[in-house]
C-alpha cells in the first residue's frame, strides 16, 4: 500500500473482509482507556497540532498520546507501536438555500472531538466535521469509523472510548485552571434592561456598602455588587447573591477581570463559574468595549474622549489602531484562564538568544532522546512552546477573501491564531498548589518557578538560566561596635523599591486625593487619575542605601542591638530583571498596588553598585552565634511579624509563613525562609499554625532548635533545612553536632570542610529550589568552585517590560512589550501588535541585557 493513500492522496481502504485479520497482530498493544488515563486527542506532544491541522492528528493506541504529521514516524521509530486513530475537522461551507439564507450541507452531523470553534470563521456561513479513522503503520493502511461490524470489538470499544474521553486538562479541583467552563445556559436569552445605566472603567463600589474589591456586575440591570469569599478567595458581604435571589437576575461578571480575551463570568442559578459567548455584547450594552476598556457610549469623536490614564488603556494602548504582527517570532499565546502571567513571562524568556539555542536550536536531539511520555518532560515542553512561538508556524496572515471579509463585517479587532500552551501549563505548574489553579498570580514568582525548573533540568553543558545569576554581597553593620559581617548569597531579580516620597509632582497628588473624596462622598463620578511620578534614580537611591535589621543580635557585644545593612553586586548577570516593588500589603493585611509613574531608562549603568569586600580599618564581627531561649509554654511565643511580612511579600501563604517563623525561633526571615523551602510540598504547608504538645511539652518547631533531640541528634528542622539547600543528610547532622545545633555557624562550618563533601562520594550541593524566592540566601552553589555567573560590566539596554494592570496579584492582566527588529511590540496574549506608544513607566518587571564593552 503506498503512502501516498495518507500523505498526498489515493485511496487505502481495505476491504471488510479482510479487516479483522489485517487487525489481529496488533491486538495486544491496543488498549481501552482506563479511569485515570489521559487521552491528548486535542494536541501534539511534540507541536501545536491538532485535528483543526492540515494534516490531523494521530493518537497512538496503546499510549493514547497524540502526534500530527510531521511527528508520527517518530514516535512509531521509537516505539514500535502501528495502530493511531487519525482525527481530522473539517471545515465545510453551507449551501445558500432558496431563500438566500445558507442550509447546512451535513453529511455527518455529529461533532465528537472536543475542540472550540474557529473564530475567524463565521457560523452562519460555515459548519464542521469531524472525521475519524483507524491508520496502521508502517504501510498506512486506513479504516474509517465507525466500522462497528466488521472491527474487532476490542476495537471498536477502544476507538469509542478514545473518541468519548473527557480533556486531559479537566480536574475534579473546581480552583484549578484545567477545569473547563461550560457555556450558561442563559447566555443566548439573556435579558438586559434598556435602563440607561453606564459602567464607568474604574472607581466601582458597591451599590449597597462601601466595599471596592471582590465587585460582580450583574449582566441583566447593571448592578454593581460585591461577592462572597468563595468566588474568588476574597472578603464580601454577599449582596450580589442577595440580588439575585430578590430578582432571579442569573449572570454576573466580575469588574477587573475583563479583558480583550473575556472576563470571569458566574451564573446564580447553575451554581458555578460559566462561559458567556456573547459576554462583548453583553457588556456593551453598558458601554463596556472588551478591546478598549472605555465607555463610549457618549456619542463624543475619538479626538473629542479625555486622554487615556487608566493603567488598562494606556498599557494595552487602547484607542490607538495598532498593525497585528505575524511571522516568527510573532506568535500569540492563548489566555487559558488568568494565564497571563506565563504568557508574558515565556514571550519574554524566548525572545533571549541563549534561551532560544538550548531549546529550539537543540530540538531535533531533545525530541529524540524525550522519554516516551514527552507530555512529561521539561525539556521537551519547553523546545515545543519555544519553536510554537518562534517558526511563525502559528503566526500566518490571513487570506486576502478573509481580511475582505473582516473589512465588510467592519470588524476592527483583528483576528489572530497562536497556540494554546494548555500541554506547557499542565507540566510546568503540576504539584504546584497556586500556578495550577485558575488564580491570577505574580508574574515574578512564576519566573522564578522557571528558572528554578531550568536549574533541575539541564538542557547541555552551559544552562541558559546562567544569564540571569548574579551574586550580591551584604555587609552587615553593628551600629554599636561599627564591626561588619560580609555574606555572599545566589540571585536572579534586582528588587527595585518604590520611593514614594521622592513624587516630584506631590501637589497635584493631595489636589486630586482630596477631589476624589469629595466625588465619592458626593456619589458622582471620580476625577481624572492623578499618578505619582517617581524619577528612577530615586528608586535606585533607596536601594542601594543601608536599611534596619530587625532584631539584630551582634555577636560583638552578644546581645541584641542595631543594626544595618547594604547590598551590592558582587558580580553582574548578563541579563538584567529589574522588579518594581509595587506590590504591598495594606494596614488589613490584603495585598495592593502602587499605581505610579517611574521614568525607567533605555539604558542603565550601574557599575557604581560594584560590591567592594572588606575595606581598611573595618573589623569583622566575631564568629559567635546568638543563643536559643526556648520559651516553657511555646504558645505563648511571640511571632516577629516583620519577619511574617517579608515572606509573605514574597507571595507564600501567610499562615506557612508564620509557621516558618514560630518553627525556627524568630531568627529572622532567611533562616524562616529556608523553612519553608524545605516544607512548602506538604499538604498542610498553608494550614493555620497549631503548637503540638508532647507529654506536656512542645515536640517539635522551637523547642527542638537549638536542643539536642531525644536519641541525642540535632533537631530535624534543622537538619531538614540544611538538606533543602542540597547537601547530604549526613553532613548536615555532622555540622549541626559540630556546632551546637547553631544553624548559621552550621551552614559556615560546611563551607569550610569542603574535604567531607568528597568522601560523600558525590557532590553535597544539588540544583537549589529558588522557587517564589528573590533573595536565597545561600552560601554557595553545585559545587565548591562557586556558582555559574557571567560577569562583566554593569552598562544594560532595556529590550523587554511586563506590565500588569489590577489592584493586587490576585486580580488583572498582564501584558509583555518587547523590542524586536528595531521597534517595539506589545504581546497581549493572542494580539501581537507592532506598539505604538509603549507605557515604559508603568512597568512592573524589567529586562535589560549588557552592553559590550
Amino acid at each position: 500500500m503506498q503512502r501516498a493513500a495518507l500523505f498526498g492522496g489515493g485511496d487505502a481502504q481495505m476491504a471488510a473482509g479482510d479487516l479483522g485479520e489485517l487487525l489481529v497482530p496488533y491486538m495486544p498493544t491496543i488498549r481501552v482507556p482506563k479511569s485515570g488515563d489521559r487521552v491528548y486527542k486535542t494536541e501534539c506532544a511534540f507541536s501545536y497540532d491538532s485535528p483543526d491541522s492540515e494534516g490531523g492528528l494521530y493518537v497512538c493506541m496503546n499510549t493514547f498520546l497524540g502526534f500530527g504529521r510531521e511527528h508520527i514516524e517518530r514516535h512509531y521509530r521509537k516505539t514500535g507501536q502501528c495502530v493511531y486513530l487519525h482525527l481530522k475537522r473539517h471545515v465545510i461551507e453551507k449551501v445558500p438555500g432558496a431563500s438566500g439564507g445558507a442550509l447546512p450541507k451535513r453529511r455527518n452531523a455529529k461533532l465528537f472531538l472536543d475542540l472550540e470553534a474557529n473564530g475567524d470563521l463565521s457560523s452562519d456561513d460555515f459548519e464542521y466535521e469531524d472525521e475519524a479513522k483507524l491508520v496502521i503503520f508502517p504501510d498506512h493502511y486506513e479504516i474509517s469509523l465507525p466500522n462497528i461490524e466488521e472491527l474487532p470489538a476490542l476495537v471498536t470499544i477502544a476507538s469509542d472510548a478514545l473518541l468519548s474521553a473527557k480533556s486531559p486538562y479537566r480536574k475534579q479541583d473546581p480552583d484549578s485552571w484545567e477545569e473547563e467552563l461550560q457555556a450558561s445556559k442563559h447566555a443566548k436569552s439573556l435579558v438586559q434592561l434598556d435602563n440607561g445605566v453606564r459602567i464607568p472603567p474604574s472607581g466601582w463600589k458597591c451599590s449597597k456598602c462601601d466595599l471596592r474589591e471582590n465587585l460582580w456586575l450583574n449582566l441583566t440591570d447593571g448592578s454593581v455588587l460585591c461577592g462572597k469569599w468563595f468566588f474568588d478567595g476574597s472578603g464580601g458581604n454577599g449582596h450580589a447573591m442577595e440580588h439575585y435571589k430578590e430578582t432571579g437576575y442569573p449572570l454576573a461578571v466580575k469588574l477587573g477581570t475583563i479583558t480583550p480575551d473575556g472576563a470571569d463570568v458566574y451564573s446564580f442559578d447553575e451554581e458555578e463559574p460559566v462561559l458567556d459567548p456573547h459576554i462583548a455584547k453583553h457588556l456593551a450594552h453598558f458601554g463596556i468595549d472588551m478591546l478598549q476598556m472605555q465607555v463610549a457610549e457618549n456619542g463624543l469623536r475619538d479626538n473629542d474622549i479625555k486622554p487615556r490614564v487608566s493603567e488598562w488603556e494606556v498599557i494595552q494602548e487602547a484607542g490607538v489602531k495598532l498593525k497585528p504582527m505575524y511571522g516568527p517570532g510573532y506568535t500569540g499565546m492563548k489566555n487559558l484562564g488568568n494565564s497571563c502571567y506565563l504568557n508574558a513571562v515565556m514571550q519574554a524568556i524566548f525572545s533571549i538568544p541563549e534561551f532560544q539555542r538550548a531549546y529550539v536550536g537543540n530540538l531535533p536531539r531533545i525530541f529524540d532522546y524525550s522519554p516516551l511520555d514527552p507530555t512529561q518532560d521539561f525539556n521537551t515542553q519547553m523546545a515545543k512552546l519555544g519553536h510554537g512561538l518562534l517558526s511563525g508556524q502559528y503566526s500566518k496572515p490571513p487570506m486576502k477573501s478573509e481580511l475582505i471579509e473582516q473589512v465588510m463585517k467592519e470588524e476592527h479587532k483583528p483576528q489572530q491564531n497562536g497556540i494554546s500552551p494548555q500541554m506547557f501549563k499542565a507540566f510546568i505548574s503540576k504539584d504546584h498548589t497556586e500556578f495550577s489553579s485558575n488564580r491570577q498570580q505574580d508574574a515574578q514568582e512564576f519566573f522564578l518557578h522557571l528558572i528554578n525548573l531550568v536549574e533541575r533540568n539541564p538542557v547541555g553543558s552551559e544552562n541558559p538560566s546562567d544569564v540571569f545569576r548574579f551574586l550580591v554581597e551584604e555587609r552587615t553593620q553593628c551600629c554599636q561596635s561599627r564591626k561588619v559581617r560580609y555574606t555572599e548569597r545566589v540571585d536572579y531579580i534586582m528588587q527595585l523599591p518604590v520611593a514614594m516620597e521622592a513624587a516630584t509632582n506631590k501637589d497635584e497628588l493631595i489636589a486630586y486625593e482630596l477631589k476624589r473624596r469629595e466625588a465619592e462622598a458626593a456619589r458622582r463620578a471620580p476625577p481624572e487619575l492623578v499618578r505619582a511620578k517617581i524619577p528612577f534614580s530615586a528608586c535606585l537611591q533607596a536601594f542601594s542605601e543601608p536599611t534596619n535589621v530587625e532584631d539584630f543580635w551582634s555577636s560583638a557585644l552578644q546581645a541584641k542591638s542595631a543594626g544595618v545593612k547594604t547590598s551590592r553586586f558582587a558580580s553582574f548577570p548578563q541579563y538584567l530583571v529589574v522588579q518594581i516593588k509595587k506590590f504591598t500589603f495594606g494596614l488589613d493585611w490584603i495585598p495592593k498596588k502602587l499605581d505610579v509613574s517611574i521614568d525607567m531608562p533605555d539604558f542603565l549603568d550601574i557599575s557604581h553598585l560594584r560590591a567592594m569586600g572588606l575595606q581598611p580599618g573595618e573589623e569583622e564581627l566575631p564568629d559567635i552565634a546568638p543563643p536559643i531561649i526556648i520559651p516553657e509554654d511555646p504558645k505563648a511565643l511571640d511571632i516577629d511579624e516583620s519577619s511574617v511580612m517579608q515572606l509573605a511579600e514574597m507571595g507564600f501563604p501567610l499562615e506557612a509563613c508564620r509557621k516558618a517563623v514560630y518553627y525556627t525561633g524568630n531568627l529572622g526571615a532567611e533562616v524562616a525562609f529556608n523553612w519553608i523551602i524545605a516544607h512548602m510540598e506538604e499538604p498542610d504547608f498553608a494550614e493555620p499554625l497549631v503548637v503540638p504538645v508532647f507529654g506536656g511539652a512542645a515536640s517539635s518547631g522551637v523547642a527542638g532548635l537549638g536542643a539536642v533531640g531525644l536519641d541525642n541528634q540535632p533537631p530535624e528542622e534543622m537538619v531538614s533545612i540544611i538538606i533543602s539547600m542540597g547537601f547530604q543528610r549526613s553532613l548536615a547532622i555532622q555540622a549541626l553536632k559540630a556546632t551546637n545545633n547553631n544553624l548559621e555557624r552550621a551552614l559556615e562550618w560546611i563551607f569550610s570542610h569542603p574535604e567531607l563533601e568528597e568522601e560523600d562520594g558525590e557532590p553535597a550541593l544539588n540544583v537549589m529550589d529558588l522557587e517564589n524566592h528573590t533573595n536565597a540566601n545561600i552560601l554557595a552553589e553545585a559545587r565548591s568552585e562557586g556558582p555559574r555567573i557571567k560577569d562583566g560590566p554593569g552598562r544594560y539596554e532595556l529590550f523587554g517590560f511586563i506590565s500588569h494592570m489590577g489592584t493586587s496579584t490576585m486580580s488583572g492582566h498582564y501584558v509583555c512589550h518587547l523590542k524586536k527588529e528595531g521597534r517595539w511590540v506589545i504581546y497581549n496574549d493572542l494580539r501581537v501588535c507592532a506598539s505604538e506608544r509603549p507605557p515604559k513607566d508603568l512597568g512592573y518587571i524589567y529586562f535589560y541585557h549588557r552592553i559590550p564593552s
